[in-house]
């Protein structure tokens, strides 16, 4: 981490990561592919629970944020004390928050979907399917804690196999489950949610066995899980602010729904789809994200400016390459990405201009995921979360909004491109500020 030529230490704890992340965009295409064959009702249904399960990964990703900071910062300080208690607190965090996206899916499920739609079939998919994805997101909660333990100390390849086992597993268990082969039952979108929560659950146990077995940096103690309130504090000192970004993003799924059922239940379905399809995009970004965080907290905490600035650096051109070959893509093909999910003329009709519109916010994104989570590596998540707040609430949700007022929905999708220019431009000066006033002076 500290030694290691920089490009080569991004590469080797990146790929593995970007990897596995396109096989996690794998499973969730190919879960909403073969929800589509139920109906495009079940498809909406699971487009309309989004913002929810947004709302889960918001938290698990956002603590783990805080908990792979303040690990690998502890590391760089070789302050072995201090990482084993961030890392028990860690699994205690997420275990908390198991326990209240539990009660909620049990209790909250339907309410969410009658603040949506009055379609009692999209209510009934909706409500079974969120219900277990909620009830049972222990399962996603330990992949959360158990991947970051591994990358905070390098072991990126390790945290690779737990998604990919987690992966692997859904992807056998869905077509089995939702259509009911090999002589089981065919339980349609309840096989949908059940396949996801089993993968999850399964690659949770195999990384705490990893974690256990081979990951010598951290030593995990049943009797060490005890809360340490100045631990968890500098955890989500940096977390928080990645949690209410995650969460804004929940917002403003949830806003935008709302606009497009104004039109059409079609319209949310596209939404939907397109999320699924844009995380083949962003979903490597994230897992470049999640090998240079590491790479720049530990080098912060060993005072070593040039090894981070080079890090950023590679890390943006990188970023912004895939974004642009995410763009051209989504320009070029929108017919074919929509045809797996058994499109309707009518989905087509809204969906492929509703992709080349939104692609064009690609050509910014990839500087502004790799400034954010700067600002996030180096404990100063807050900047993130105002540049999170700007784009989705101050910009793109009422922008959208206005739009849909004309009667228009093409116009709608442009709000995308729009709030991302003002988020590259607030992100770029924050970066300055931050290089002024944290490393500079290094």
């Amino acid at each position: 981490m500290g030694t290691m030529p920089e490009n080569k230490l991004l590469i080797s704890m990146a790929v593995p990561m970007m990897l596995s992340m396109l096989v996690q965009a794998l499973y969730n295409v190919v879960d909403s592919i073969f929800v589509a064959r139920i109906s495009e009702d079940a498809l909406t249904a699971v487009s309309l629970a989004f913002p929810v399960q947004n709302l889960l990964i918001a938290l698990g990703t956002g603590t783990g944020v805080g908990i792979n900071a303040l690990l690998s910062k502890s590391l760089g300080e070789k302050n072995q004390k201090l990482a084993n208690k961030v890392a028990h607190n860690g699994i205690l965090l997420m275990l908390f928050s198991a326990i209240a996206c539990a009660l909620f899916g049990v209790f909250g499920s339907r309410w969410f979907f009658t603040t949506q739609t009055d379609d009692l079939v999209l209510i009934e998919y909706g409500t079974q399917y969120l219900t277990i994805v909620m009830s049972c997101s222990f399962g996603i909660f330990g992949q959360f804690i158990t991947e970051r333990l591994l990358q905070a100390t390098g072991r990126t390849t390790l945290s690779m196999y737990t998604q990919l086992l987690g992966a692997v597993t859904n992807l056998i268990l869905d077509p089995i489950l939702i259509f009911g082969w090999f002589g089981l039952p065919a339980m349609g979108i309840t096989g949908a949610a059940v396949a996801t929560v089993l993968g999850q659950i399964i690659s949770a146990v195999f990384g705490f066995w990893l974690n256990i077995k081979k990951n010598p940096e951290i030593q995990l103690n049943m009797k060490e899980l005890v809360p340490d309130g100045a631990v968890i504090k500098k955890i989500y000192s940096v977390g928080i602010p990645s949690i209410i970004m995650g969460s804004i993003g929940s917002v403003m799924t949830y806003g935008m729904n709302l606009i497009l059922m104004g039109f059409s239940s079609t319209a949310a379905a596209v939404f939907g789809v397109y999320f699924k399809l844009q995380s083949f995009i962003f979903m490597p970004v994230f897992g470049l994200n999640n090998g240079m965080v590491p790479i720049i907290a530990y080098n912060y905490g060993a005072k070593k400016k040039d090894r981070m600035l080079r890090t950023m650096k590679l890390a943006i051109m990188y970023a912004v390459g895939i974004m642009f070959v995410g763009f051209l893509v989504m320009q070029i093909f929108p017919v074919q990405l929509f045809s797996l999910f058994e499109a309707s003329a009518d989905m087509l009709a809204i969906g492929v201009p509703a992709l080349r519109f939104i692609s064009i916010s690609f050509l910014f994104a990839g500087f502004c995921i790799i400034a954010g989570s700067t600002f996030q590596a180096l404990g100063n998540g807050m900047l993130s979360m105002i540049v999170s707040i700007a784009r989705q609430l101050v910009v793109l949700l009422p922008v959208a909004y206005l739009f849909s007022l004309t009667g228009n929905l093409n116009l709608i999708w442009l709000a995308f491109p729009i709030a991302e220019l003002m988020s590259v431009v607030l992100s770029g000066v924050f970066l300055y500020r931050m290089y002024q006033k944290v490393i500079k002076p290094l």
